[in-house]
C-alpha cells in the first residue's frame, strides 16, 4: 500500500518565494547576477564557514559557475547561471552531488515598481521514487521555502544598506 501511495504523488516539484525591495531592479539583479556576492545574503553560507567555493566562467551572467562543497547542511554541488536579462530574470541550474544527487532549476525574477522591486526566488525539479517517499513526511515547501525566506531578508538588509 505504502509504495502505490508513494508512486502516486505529483512526479514535479515547485518552491517560490517572494519579497519587496527598497532598491532598484539593477541593484537587486546584481546581487544574484554574481555568485561571490552570494556569500553575503545566501541562506546557507554561515551553515558552513568552511566550505569550499570555487568559480569559473565569467564573473557573472550566463555560464557563470559557483561549486561548493562542505558539511552535511550544506552538501556538496555547482550553479551555473543559464539565462540572465537584466533586470528581469535569472536562471540556474543546481545539481546537487551530496547528500543525494538531483539535479533542479532555480530561478530569480525581479519586478520593478517607482523605486522598489519584487523580487521572486522559485525553485522546481522532478521527483523520484525516494524523495516522493520524503515528501510524505517532510513538507519540502516549508522547508526549502524558509531558506528562501531567509535568504531573501538578507538579501534586503544587504541591497537596502547599499542604497
Amino acid at each position: 500500500m505504502f509504495l502505490i501511495v508513494v508512486a502516486l504523488q505529483p512526479a514535479n516539484f515547485r518552491v517560490t518565494r517572494s519579497a519587496t525591495f527598497n532598491a532598484r531592479a539593477e541593484t537587486v539583479f546584481a546581487q544574484v547576477n554574481d555568485f561571490h556576492k552570494w556569500d553575503a545574503w545566501s541562506p546557507w553560507a554561515k551553515l558552513d564557514p568552511n566550505a569550499k567555493n570555487s568559480f569559473d566562467g565569467p564573473a557573472s551572467g550566463v555560464g557563470t559557475i559557483m561549486a561548493w562543497a562542505g558539511n552535511k547542511d550544506v552538501g556538496e554541488g555547482r550553479m551555473t547561471i543559464t539565462a540572465s536579462r537584466a533586470n528581469e530574470l535569472i536562471g540556474i541550474r543546481l545539481e546537487f552531488i551530496k547528500p543525494f544527487a538531483m539535479v533542479n532549476t532555480a530561478e530569480f525574477t525581479f519586478k520593478p515598481e517607482t523605486g522598489k522591486t519584487t523580487v521572486t526566488w522559485s525553485m522546481t525539479g522532478e521527483k523520484n521514487f525516494i524523495f516522493k517517499a520524503f515528501g510524505l513526511f517532510v513538507d519540502c515547501d516549508k522547508m526549502i521555502g524558509g531558506d528562501f525566506e531567509k535568504g531573501l531578508a538578507q538579501m534586503k538588509s544587504v541591497v537596502e544598506a547599499r542604497k
